[in-house]
């Protein structure tokens, strides 16, 4: 498949200004930076191993696989929304969510079962959606997996919320939780990943109702169709940023699965490199910055990291987009733009 370079020149949740939410504030005598980092199993002690998907509590050397990460800075005037993060730890990521006022935390998940279930072709056209979801929400979705409840993102989320409540009063982690703490209030999250983990975050929305979906180098999942299943989350709230030379994109992966979600209907395709904020609002972005051909260092490099667009100063070059990503109010949306002709949306196995 011939690579397509498109060069176009020219966020919020309940919030539709994009602002901090003014009803809500720290009130702390100490504002500062708080990280926190706890193991899953500590907080809950219903969880599970699973060997067969790499699922663990601890690896094979004894040590702890099931840390989990939080962050809140409360010298930023609050906006009243919660980022999840389903990737590794990214502390210059965490960083920039916090500056925007947003709530960080990485949940333990199960996310390493990619190469060991779902692999026999040609694969099952919902297989893999079917174990995100599982791995998500701890409910029988897939044949593949049968995890259980505590061992789902989500009830992992809301049990590390009551946690975080408890440690970190000043933090106001409540927000998140309904009053008798039973639930999740899934419509002031953004739920986010990079490559495997965006497409979970991508399968889960299409599940749950959340604020919104910023996918890092994704979704994927080329030969599945969950992607144009019904969604609970509206497709304006899906957000996504991979750079052409991404395997994912010069394969189609990436086009298809923007399409499919409907992000085609809230602007073009835009090269940020060759525009300013916002973007004309659209919900698709790219970048073409040189990378040395390297598709693997493309994969990764739309997120802070060694891999990132570096301005001559050495400052990252797309501070504009992560801000824009997080924060640009959903309901402030580009143009329709009609489906791409030559980005591949059935594709052979």
């Amino acid at each position: 498949m011939r690579m397509r370079i498109f060069l176009v020149f020219t966020f919020s949740l309940c919030l539709s200004a994009g602002a901090a939410d003014t009803s809500l504030s720290f009130s702390d005598p100490d504002p500062k930076i708080y990280e926190f980092a706890e193991r899953a199993s500590v907080i809950d002690p219903r969880i599970k191993a699973y060997p067969k998907i790499d699922f663990l509590i601890e690896n094979k050397d004894g040590k702890p696989a099931d840390l989990q990460q939080a962050r809140v800075d409360t010298s930023v005037a609050p906006r009243g929304e919660l980022a999840i993060w389903l990737m590794g730890y990214n502390t210059g990521l965490a960083e920039r969510i916090n500056s925007y006022g947003i709530h960080y935390i990485r949940p333990h998940y199960a996310n390493k079962w990619f190469s060991k279930i779902c692999t026999e072709k040609p694969i099952g056209p919902m297989c893999r959606g079917n174990v995100r979801l599982e791995a998500a929400t701890g409910e029988d979705f897939s044949d593949d997996l049968d995890l259980e409840k505590p061992d789902g993102m989500m009830e992992r989320t809301r049990q590390f919320l009551i946690w975080l409540t408890k440690k970190h009063p000043r933090g106001k982690w409540e927000t998140f939780l309904s009053k008798d703490q039973s639930k999740v209030l899934w419509e002031k999250v953004t739920i986010t990943g990079s490559s495997h983990g965006s497409t979970t975050s991508a399968r889960f929305a299409k599940h749950v109702k959340v604020g919104r979906v910023v996918a890092l180098c994704g979704p994927r999942d080329n030969y599945q169709t969950w992607q144009s299943l019904p969604s609970k989350t509206p497709a304006n709230r899906f957000f996504g940023f991979s750079h052409v030379l991404d395997g994912g994109w010069t394969a189609d992966h990436y086009c298809r699965s923007w399409e499919l979600l409907g992000m085609h209907e809230f602007g073009p395709i835009v090269n940020v490199d060759k525009a300013k904020a916002p973007f004309q609002n659209t919900r698709r972005l790219i970048t073409d910055f040189d990378v040395k051909g390297d598709a693997k260092k493309a994969h990764s490099s739309v997120q802070p990291g060694g891999n990132a667009k570096k301005n001559a100063d050495g400052t990252f070059g797309h501070e504009d987009v992560w801000r824009y990503l997080y924060t640009h109010p959903v309901d402030e949306v580009g143009e329709p733009t009609p489906l791409d002709p030559d980005c591949d949306k059935v594709q052979a196995q």
